[in-house]
């Protein structure tokens, strides 16, 4: 069974979590076990993320840039990468973010995660509280990373 990591940050209003917890679902329906963290209730253990097939990050904006908890991640990520590569790359990814009005962290969520592997589908983008368009968006994204996880 492929598996696949949902690596967010969400806090204050759940917007974030919201989108998350569709994307997971959306994978689950399409055959994935799936793992969600919130890093805003700790850090992700690198060697947890090199054993998913595929896995989705999200975050608010937070004046234009990505959650703290998340460039932790990509912190680690790095230092791990040099030390021991295997499982840290060439992995399938999505990413989806939410934002209060401006949405310009979708520039840096797309350059900071690329070294990852392979961006699937579409960055989803939800203003404010999620709608129905942005939480099918994402259960789209969560079935679409099962399936690229599965190959």
């Amino acid at each position: 069974m492929a598996s696949v990591l949902v690596l967010y940050h969400s806090q204050e209003h759940g917007n974030t979590k919201a989108m998350a917890e569709a994307l997971a679902a959306g994978a689950r329906k399409a055959g994935a076990a799936v793992s969600l963290m919130n890093t805003n209730e700790g850090r992700l253990d690198i060697e947890r993320f090199r054993l998913a097939d595929a896995v989705a990050f999200g975050t608010p904006d937070y004046y234009s840039y990505l959650a703290g908890g998340l460039k932790v991640f990509l912190d680690d990520w790095h230092i791990a990468k040099q030390a021991k590569p295997e499982g840290l790359t060439g992995k399938p990814y999505g990413l989806f973010y939410s934002h209060g009005g401006g949405g310009a962290v979708r520039g840096p969520l797309v350059k900071l995660f690329q070294g990852i592997g392979t961006l699937v589908g579409d960055v989803v983008e939800s203003k404010g509280a999620p709608d129905q368009k942005a939480l099918d968006a994402c259960g789209k994204l969560g079935r679409d990373l099962a399936a690229a996880a599965a190959k």
